[in-house]
Formats: C-alpha cells, structure tokens, sequence
C-alpha cells in the first residue's frame, strides 16, 4: 500500500502570510488548496504574531500535515523588516513545534531553484511553473499563496522523490525547452 503524505508550505509574513498545501502518493503530487492570511489591517505587532500562530495551529488541526515546510526570511537592507519577519517564521514554526510536526526550513533561492530551476526567478515565474506543475486553473491576485505552497513543493522535491530527466540552464532555457507546456493568455487576461 502506497503511504500518503500532506504537506504544509508557509510563507510568514507580518503583512501577508501565503500558506499551501500538496497531497503526496508515492511519487506523485497533488494540489489541495492555497490560500493567504491578511494581517494589513493590524497595527499590533504582537497581535499579528498571534493571528499566525493561531492559523497555523488551525491549518494544521484540519488538515493534519505530516510535515511542513517554511520559506526562511531573506537578509535584506532593514534589520527590522528582517526581525518582524524571523518573528513571523518563529511563531509559525512553534505552532507547528506545538503540534509536533516536523519543519523543514527553505530559502528563497533554494524554493525557486527547486521550482524553476532558476534561483533568481520571479515570484510570478514560480507561480506559472507551480500553475502548470499542479494544473492550476488560475492563480491568486496575491503571490504570497503561491510562495507558500512553492515551498510544500521544494520540500517534495528535496527529498528524493523525483528524478530530474533534463536539465536547465535557466528560465529561458527552460521555456524554449518546453514551449507546448506554457499556456498563452486569454484574450480577456491580456491588459491585466
């Protein structure tokens, strides 16, 4: 018998948090939900941190993960931005610590390497590869979801379950190698 296996990706955030989910069986994946927890309208740090903590515990009480994967925060020119955001990480990791399911910590470059082979993609670059890799039928107006559940993937990937058949130099390369996969934009997307 095939075991199956859920897993949580988060992207913490004090403004957004991105959050998605992917079902494993065997060595297949498959998309379950994404979604994003908006904390724009709190001006209360602490608040914020609690209103991670308590979505994480909920998320992972309904769905029960066997594992969970968190985007690291990247180091950038604010320290505060940078501790507001290790805080965020923290306390999803604790409600995932609380409820005694294994986290798994990626960077951005190593999330966007494992999605599109190209450590510096865009988030919208991730996004589509994600669209197309869990047969999305469209993507959220917000990318944070995505980067969450970007980092569920990479963490399905990292662990050895799937066999790279080509290789990549690149976005681009990958694109030309792949024209058929990449959906056109319908007329009414176009001027959006």
């Amino acid at each position: 018998m095939t075991k199956e296996k859920i897993i949580l990706g988060i992207d913490p955030g004090t403004t957004i948090m991105g959050f998605g989910l992917i079902k494993v069986v065997g060595k297949t994946m498959s998309f379950m939900q994404l979604n994003e927890l908006q904390l724009k309208k709190y001006d209360d740090h602490y608040l914020k941190l609690k209103l991670i903590f308590e979505r994480t515990v909920e998320l992972i009480d309904n769905y029960h993960p066997d594992e969970i994967a968190i985007e690291a925060p990247f180091f950038g020119k604010n320290v505060q931005s940078m501790l507001k955001l290790g805080r965020a990480q923290g306390v999803a990791m604790a409600a995932g610590l609380s409820r005694e399911v294994p986290i798994t910590e990626y960077s951005p470059k190593k999330i966007k390497m494992a999605i599109t082979g190209n450590g510096n993609a865009s988030k919208e670059q991730v996004a589509k590869m994600l669209q197309s890799l869990l047969q999305l039928k469209e993507l959220p107006k917000n990318l944070d979801s995505t980067d969450g559940l970007a980092a569920a993937v990479c963490h399905f990937y990292n662990q050895g379950r799937v066999q790279v058949g080509k290789s990549y130099t690149g976005w681009s390369a990958f694109v030309k190698q792949n024209e058929k996969r990449i959906e056109k934009p319908l007329k009414s997307q176009k001027g959006k």
